[in-house]
């Protein structure tokens, strides 16, 4: 990134996914990408393993839940992301960004159970190139 400093992007929560053919919102191609990283093993959980990643600059995108009770938590992704040039995107709820991430049960129906909260997430690497990608790379550059 070209040092512009911006303030995390908030996402509101999409009721349903996107039909074929119309345009893709920000939460439906933050989903898809999150999905695609995971697949691809470029999805990194948790306070740990998100801190050393953006310290050692191999983080692309970082995503934050909005509900995070630790205040101490989110100043220390919020300063680490400004300081290393990551972009910052920030999720109403930690359950859905845990649910998007894997961290749950999915059951016969399809339905996720037993969703984890994930407060942090980064995306060390985006995988293949698809659609919701292309979304989030152009919100990157308008910030």
């Amino acid at each position: 990134m070209s040092g512009e400093e911006g303030g995390p992007v908030a996402v509101q929560e999409a009721t349903a996914a996107a039909p074929i053919g119309e345009p893709m919102d920000l939460m439906t191609a933050l989903r898809l990408v999150l999905k695609k990283s995971k697949a691809h093993g470029g999805l990194l959980r948790g306070i740990r393993q998100s801190s050393k990643a953006i310290t050692k600059n191999k983080a692309q995108l970082c995503v934050l839940a909005e509900d995070c009770d630790q205040p101490d938590y989110v100043k220390l992704v919020k300063a680490l992301c400004a300081d290393n040039s990551v972009k910052l995107i920030t999720v109403p709820s930690a359950k859905t960004l845990g649910e998007w991430c894997g961290l749950c049960k999915i059951d016969s129906e399809g339905k996720a159970r037993k969703v984890v909260g994930a407060s942090c997430v980064v995306v060390e690497d985006y995988g293949v190139e698809h659609e919701g990608l292309d979304i989030i790379k152009n919100l990157e550059k308008t910030l």
